[in-house]
């Protein structure tokens, strides 16, 4: 069935969009229907109004920011910036210009609280941790699927997750694994293994699914073509 998916969805609609007619989800497959798929589109849209009103009060609460704020309130700006970043990531249509603003927002608040830490050895040492994790989190959130995994509503229940990493661009997949520890991978391995064995029994091509299994075993190492 050909259903009207969109060319930049937000994560109602990608879920869906992974879901639709692929075994690695249900065997035998299972259509997303019409009406489900417009459900979607519409709650994605609806997110995608209430941030930009969201945005534009955070970016003004930023300009009213004093400047002798205390760390403590420019650390809980700092912390909105960086969520609405993360949902910025996973809204339907191109919000390009909206995460640039808040990447140059967040390092403004991380240089305002560096300044106040002065000579504090302890405190800078925390900040430039603090910092790493934050680059890396920031990185990784340019793949939409990363943005799913982590949303505080994430539609990808654990019974999915393998279906989705299976399903995933290699590029998506390959920045997802970064969210994993390595006892996880090998639990998301194993599961993937199973699951690709199940289907090859029923006569399913798999062909695409076992090349990101082999991604899963080797995740620093392995490039998916």
């Amino acid at each position: 069935m050909e259903l009207p998916f969109t060319h930049k969805p937000g994560r109602r609609e990608r879920h869906l969009r992974r879901r639709h007619e692929n075994p690695l989800f249900t065997w035998p497959v299972e259509s997303v229907e019409p009406l489900d798929l417009l459900a979607a589109q519409r709650d994605d849209h609806e997110e995608m109004i209430a941030f930009r009103d969201s945005f534009r009060a955070l970016v003004q609460r930023a300009v009213d920011l004093p400047p002798n704020a205390g760390s403590d309130q420019v650390l809980a700006l700092k912390e909105d910036l960086e969520r609405h970043y993360e949902q910025a990531c996973g809204l339907p249509e191109d919000h390009s210009q909206e995460r640039a603003a808040l990447r140059r927002l967040i390092d403004l608040t991380a240089k305002a609280v560096r300044r106040a830490a002065g000579q504090d050895s302890l405190a800078l040492a925390e900040l430039d941790d603090g910092e790493r994790a934050s680059a890396i989190h920031l990185r990784l959130l340019e793949q939409p699927l990363v943005a799913d995994l982590l949303h505080p509503e994430t539609l990808i229940t654990p019974e999915e997750l393998v279906a989705t990493l299976l399903t995933a661009a290699p590029d998506e997949l390959t920045a997802a694994l970064e969210l994993f520890d390595p006892v996880q991978v090998q639990d998301l391995t194993q599961q993937g293994q199973a699951l690709i064995a199940s289907l090859d029994a029923q006569g399913v091509d798999t062909r695409a699914a076992a090349e990101r299994l082999l991604v899963l075993r080797a995740p620093a190492s392995t490039t998916v073509t």
